[in-house]
C-alpha cells in the first residue's frame, strides 16, 4: 500500500500569507494530492487561498486545476478552480488533477476582513 502523509500548510492564521512567504512542498513522489481549506471565526469578509506549482522550485505559477468536490451530473465535467474562496464557517476540499506531476507547490491566503484559516494537506506517494 502506498504511504500517505498529511500535512498542516497553514496553521489558524488570522492574517494574510504571501505566496513568497508560503512553505513549498516536494511532491516529486506524490501520485496523489488532496487539499482542506479551512476558515473560522468567520465575522465578515473570506479568506481567498492560492495554489501555486513549480518544477524549479524559482519560477512559480497558479494551478487553475484544482478539483472541486461539488457535486455533479453524468453530463457536466469536473470543476476545477484556481483559488478557492470561503466567506463563512466551513470547509472545503480539492483534489489536484491526476494527470498533472510537479516538484513542488505551495499555499499562501487572503484574508478579507477577518477569520482565521487553515489547508491541510494529504498526499499519497
Amino acid at each position: 500500500m502506498p504511504a500517505s502523509k498529511l500535512l498542516k500548510l497553514l496553521d489558524a492564521v488570522t492574517a494574510s500569507v504571501a505566496v513568497a512567504d508560503a512553505a513549498k512542498v516536494d511532491i516529486s513522489r506524490a501520485s496523489a494530492i488532496t487539499l482542506q481549506f479551512v476558515r473560522a471565526n468567520h465575522g465578515s469578509g473570506s479568506s481567498a487561498f492560492i495554489v501555486q506549482v513549480s518544477n524549479d522550485g524559482s519560477n512559480w505559477v497558479t494551478y487553475n486545476k484544482l478539483i472541486n468536490n461539488a457535486t455533479n451530473t453524468n453530463s457536466q465535467t469536473i470543476l476545477r478552480s484556481a483559488a478557492p474562496t470561503i466567506s463563512s464557517d466551513t470547509s472545503e476540499v480539492y483534489s489536484f488533477s491526476p494527470e498533472d506531476t510537479f516538484k513542488y507547490f505551495r499555499v499562501a491566503v487572503t484574508e478579507t476582513t477577518d477569520g482565521t484559516h487553515s489547508c491541510f494537506a494529504a498526499i499519497r506517494e
